[in-house]
């Protein structure tokens, strides 16, 4: 390719060889000191130049942020912190940045100012090494999958059915906002509309999936989905990325044995893999939790936490079991839980799962066995007639992190749940067709994508994992 990344100059031997570098300004020292970043890598590689051998006005176009090419000798640093640099022979201006106005200065920034700069925010350290690890932990889904026999499913966008039965979508269409066409009752004639009827974006891929996997046996889905929910919170967004494993001929335990696994490679892949980016965020949490009450950090630094979960065996836990636990626990029986558990048929929040993980079993934990009356129409429907075969994968800090069951096969159980809970039958015809030819016990899961990232990362808010934040009243950039 003829480039070389500041990444690889760092690793390279000195023998006084001629190098090119291109790169944007992070710092420029006494008129004398470059550190210059491409994004390759956390770390800058220092270049040094005699500022008596350059033109006056090039010297004042380097600054902060400006993009340029150097050329020079690469050789052993003379100073602490890294082991190479560079004696800078030419310099080349892509582009200027004027520190006048270039928002992203070598100082410390609040993250709510971050995310009005979204297109800037990736040149920092923090949400560089962000971004670094949200696309090793891509790679590594994609390569646990292929790995293990999975085909790359791609879900629509656009669909028909809400696979959660939520209800909070985003409609789709091409009708006049102002003058839509109207029935002979004065209902919007969605008969006139693109597709001839009401369609949405996708909240889940997983019934599409399914019917894929009842013929290609093991498939995944990766990609976006979308949920019109008014919640203005750390942890939700408008548009994220889902990962939905759906595999023929699994049950339940062979589901958890999958989920378990999957998750524990792909954070083991990056502990390997992103050692710098870790270390560096891991110290920022560090330092961030330095100004927190002791009873308000975190108890795991964040490499720790990550080994946590990868050399745990997830401790399995029916909901009854699970119910039981925390209505005699303390925080529950001195009324510290914001939710008090009561009864059996309460469902779990955040402060109840972490309890189960962080306090109790000090190990990551799948609750199994729900309330049929607090879970999907498509979850299995268990002999007493009251439990599904859900299950839910529970981390420290985060709570849940992946929902997955196994699917009702049987015909005559999924049409009488879909009438208990008023599902259009002709809606989702082709769905019940899976169970009428050639049906199968089969299973699947979902992970929300940036749950994940967040757990990886240690960020505290989810809008600081995705590039572009899409969240109530916000669709910037």
């Amino acid at each position: 390719m003829g480039k070389i990344s500041v990444k690889t100059l760092l690793q390279t031997t000195p023998n006084n060889q001629e190098v090119h570098v291109n790169g944007w300004v992070k710092t420029f020292r006494s008129n004398r000191f470059i550190a210059l970043n491409d994004g390759s890598t956390l770390h800058n590689i220092q270049c040094v130049i005699d500022f008596e051998q350059f033109d006056e006005a090039l010297i004042k176009s380097i600054s902060t942020g400006a993009a340029i090419k150097v050329t020079g000798i690469l050789v052993e640093s003379q100073g602490r912190g890294q082991s190479v640099e560079i004696q800078v022979s030419a310099i080349y201006i892509h582009g200027e940045a004027d520190a006048e106005t270039y928002p992203i200065q070598p100082k410390k920034h609040s993250f709510e100012f971050l995310r009005e700069k979204a297109h800037l925010r990736v040149r920092t350290n923090t949400f560089s090494a962000v971004m670094r690890l949200r696309s090793a932990l891509s790679y590594a889904v994609h390569t646990y999958f292929q790995n293990n026999g999975f085909y790359y499913f791609h879900a629509p966008i656009i669909t028909g059915s809400d696979a959660e039965g939520a209800g909070e979508m985003f409609r789709v269409t091409t009708l006049d906002a102002k003058q839509p066409p109207l029935t002979a009752d004065g209902q919007v004639d969605y008969k006139e509309d693109f597709f001839g009827k009401e369609t949405n974006l996708t909240v889940s891929g997983q019934l599409e999936a399914e019917s894929y996997a009842m013929g290609l046996g093991k498939v995944y889905t990766f990609g976006p989905t979308f949920r019109a929910e008014n919640s203005n919170t750390s942890r939700h967004l408008a548009e994220f990325w889902m990962i939905e494993p759906e595999m023929a001929f699994y049950d339940l335990n062979d589901n958890m044995d999958l989920a378990e696994d999957f998750i524990q490679w792909v954070l083991k892949y990056v502990l390997e893999h992103c050692g710098d980016d870790l270390a560096f965020l891991e110290k920022r949490l560090l330092d961030e939790e330095k100004g927190k009450p002791i009873a308000q950090r975190s108890e795991m630094a964040l490499i720790e936490k990550l080994r946590f979960v990868v050399d745990n065996k997830f401790k399995r836990v029916s909901y009854t079991e699970a119910i039981e636990i925390l209505k005699n626990s303390k925080p529950n029986k001195k009324k510290k839980f914001n939710y008090i558990i009561e009864e059996w048929g309460a469902d779990l929040q955040s402060e109840h799962e972490r309890f189960l993980v962080e306090k109790h079993f000090k190990c990551p934990v799948i609750l199994f066995d729900y309330p049929a009356d607090i879970k999907a129409f498509y979850m299995r429907l268990n002999e007493d007639g009251k439990t599904v075969r859900a299950m839910d994968v529970l981390f420290p800090g985060i709570g849940e992190i992946v929902g997955g069951s196994q699917r009702e096969e049987r015909l005559d159980v999924l049409k009488q749940k879909m009438a208990e809970l008023q599902i259009d039958e002709e809606e989702l015809w082709w769905y019940l067709d899976l169970r009428k030819f050639g049906t199968a016990v089969h299973s699947g899961f979902g992970l929300g994508f940036e749950r994940l990232v967040q757990f990886t990362t240690g960020m505290g808010n989810i809008r600081d994992v995705i590039p572009f934040p899409r969240t109530p009243q916000n669709a910037s950039f």
